[in-house]
């Protein structure tokens, strides 16, 4: 038992030496190319050019694969995941592909023959390529090119490269120090925090358990950690199959005579995987005992086949606006679940509110389209009038009941103006309201489905029946080909109060702001558990469970930045924000980030939730 404990823990080192490696050589590639690991690849060119200097030799193909249409940006997350997906060729590899084009096993191919395979066949290239090619004196001569040498000297460059783009991160202090994650592209904004004694409730001791709940067991560990870590710390909660789901208990039935105000809004995945959703602004004539709900909005579409963003988890922060807008105060936020809605009770004083939407990106995330062909959204008539077919009409209704906020079956201008940001990023000003009103179905100055419905027709007449402005539109709105709404999560938000009537107003669609991410910090920070990290006491990470979900807080409460490798390998039946089960992340001096946001891939088994936070 002994020879197997030693055995596995030979094993984990190795394992982390391995990883340790891995991300040093994947940040000395990009840092050989861009300054930063913040800094995100803007263009095939560099694409092409970092996975040059991580030795890969990436063909056109191989580019387009990652870098498709639709791709503006690729950060750092993303170039790990390519480069392991993407192993460097071996010389063994080189060989039979050479051998392919040279049955008879001579080792060598004639450089005329050469010459007509490189500029006719597969990515064909251009005469001043081949010839340079069949130049270089290294592995050509009498005519022939010794692919053998060939091989060696590409295996050898291509090593070359890579430990040449190490060397200068050794000798660069300043690249030492940079981050291996993407901070901003995954809502980790720091947040500057005053200097601050050390909370009495922090676990200062490795053996130091936290207080199990129902359903869930939590286990402190420290395992082994990689030579280039200084210190770790280790966080385990297990949770059982559908645990938490009906904590405590919401039941805003029992409040019908409070009186009661609500609004609808969506998360937006846009194309780097950043969320954008409706901002409100809550006000409430007189102090109160309330009750904030959100859920994901059970619209028609979700009757006729399963819809995966009901199962999208959504919080909302309450925070208090003082003086001004830009100082807000966290008041509380919803941590109690029934089911699929997470909700806060408690009471709230007169003034201004504002309710900031969140998800962790968990679950409402970027997946490849498994569709093959494309919807038809118009098609012509007898008449030879164009017409919107039933599933596009069905797809529009379903439009106008997310976009439709007060729910009172009418679009106002302000609600129109959210759809044609979303969708244009330009504003319906009064006169062209008021060219709405004389062409489409309204009722007191607000356009009917009816009228949404004509209008989106017209759009399609304008073009001739070319539904090429129909589908930005719907692509916009997280549809994808097969008129399914993938990249979106419609919520709803219901505030009851005892004593006087509460009003909430849409008043932004935009990215999670620095006061959400400080908000969500705080949270966690104020409820969660604290550990010291060994060894470095200014390092501290919180980790928090509320329902279905579990965060994790970094604190730096030290003057320099440092770098905190995360790993989430031991980890079981879970889903990370990350979408990375092992990153690095960056911590400013004197502040605060969120780690990550974990869930459960599959609530009705249990999941293991394992997390090694290690100082590089």
């Amino acid at each position: 038992q002994k020879v197997t404990r030693s055995e596995s823990s030979q094993a984990k080192k190795s394992q982390h030496a391995e990883e340790a490696i891995f991300y040093m050589n994947c940040r000395a590639a990009y840092l050989t190319v861009l300054k930063s690991s913040l800094e995100n690849i803007k263009s095939k060119e560099q694409l092409s050019l970092v996975l040059q200097q991580a030795g890969r030799n990436p063909s056109q193909k191989t580019v387009n694969k990652y870098w498709t249409s639709q791709t503006t940006t690729l950060n750092f997350d993303d170039f790990c995941t390519i480069l392991k997906k993407e192993k460097p060729a071996t010389k063994t590899e080189l060989l039979e592909a050479f051998g392919k084009i040279d049955p008879d096993n001579t080792g060598y191919i004639l450089h005329d023959e050469l010459y007509k395979i490189l500029t006719t066949r597969g990515e064909k290239m251009t005469r001043d390529e081949a010839s340079a090619i069949i130049k270089q004196a290294d592995f050509n001569c009498g005519g022939k090119l010794d692919y053998n040498k060939f091989c060696e000297l590409y295996v050898t460059t291509s090593e070359q490269c890579c430990k040449t783009a190490r060397e200068k991160l050794e000798v660069d202090g300043r690249l030492r120090q940079q981050q291996f994650g993407s901070q901003t592209e995954t809502s980790c904004e720091g947040i500057t925090l005053p200097v601050s004694k050390p909370s009495p409730r922090i676990s200062r001791k490795t053996d130091h358990k936290l207080a199990p709940t129902k359903g869930d067991s939590r286990t402190p560990s420290r395992p082994s950690s990689a030579q280039s870590c200084k210190a770790s710390i280790s966080t385990t909660i297990t949770v059982g199959a559908g645990s938490n789901r009906n904590t405590k208990l919401i039941e805003p039935d029992t409040m019908k005579e409070w009186q009661c105000a609500q609004s609808k809004g969506c998360f937006y995945l846009e194309e780097g995987g950043e969320i954008v959703s409706h901002k409100y602004r809550l006000h409430l004539p007189q102090r109160s005992t309330v009750c904030i709900t959100i859920k994901p909005l059970n619209i028609r579409q979700a009757e006729r086949k399963s819809c995966h963003w009901l199962s999208v988890d959504t919080a909302l922060y309450v925070l208090k606006e003082n003086e001004t807008q830009e100082n807000l105060q966290l008041v509380s936020f919803t941590e109690q679940q029934n089911k699929e809605m997470f909700g806060w009770k408690g009471e709230l004083g007169s003034g201004v509110y504002w309710l900031l939407p969140f998800t962790t990106g968990c679950r409402l995330k970027k997946v490849k389209p498994q569709i093959t062909g494309e919807a038809k959204l118009v098609y012509r008539g007898e008449d030879g009038e164009l017409v919107l077919t039933k599933e596009f009409r069905a797809a529009l209704l379903d439009i106008f009941e997310t976009i439709d906020l007060d729910g009172n079956g009418l679009l106002s201008l302000e609600e129109y103006n959210f759809f044609e940001l979303r969708t244009s990023g330009e504003k319906c000003d009064e006169e062209a309201w008021a060219v709405c009103k004389e062409n489409f179905d309204m009722k007191k100055n607000e356009l009917t489905r009816q009228g949404f419905m004509d209008l989106n027709l017209m759009e399609a007449n304008d073009r001739e029946g070319d539904p090429s402005d129909l589908w930005v539109t719907l692509l916009s709105l997280g549809y994808n080909k097969a008129l399914e709404m993938t990249e979106a999560c419609p919520f709803v938000i219901d505030i009851y109060a005892e004593k006087c009537k509460p009003r909430i107003k849409a008043i932004y669609l935009e990215a999670g702001s620095w006061q959400l991410n400080r908000a969500i910090c705080k949270s966690v920070v104020n409820k969660g558990e604290a550990k010291v990290m060994d060894g470095c006491e200014n390092i501290i990470i919180y980790t928090y469970k509320a329902g279905r979900r579990i965060t994790s807080v970094i604190e730096n409460k030290s003057d320099n930045k440092v770098i905190i490798h995360v790993n989430n390998e031991q980890s079981k039946n879970c889903l990370s924000n990350r979408g990375l089960t092992v990153f690095a992340v960056e911590v400013a001096p004197k502040s605060m980030m969120v780690s990550q946001h974990v869930m459960p891939l599959n609530e009705q088994e249990e999941w293991l939730y394992n997390c090694v936070h290690s100082l590089l």
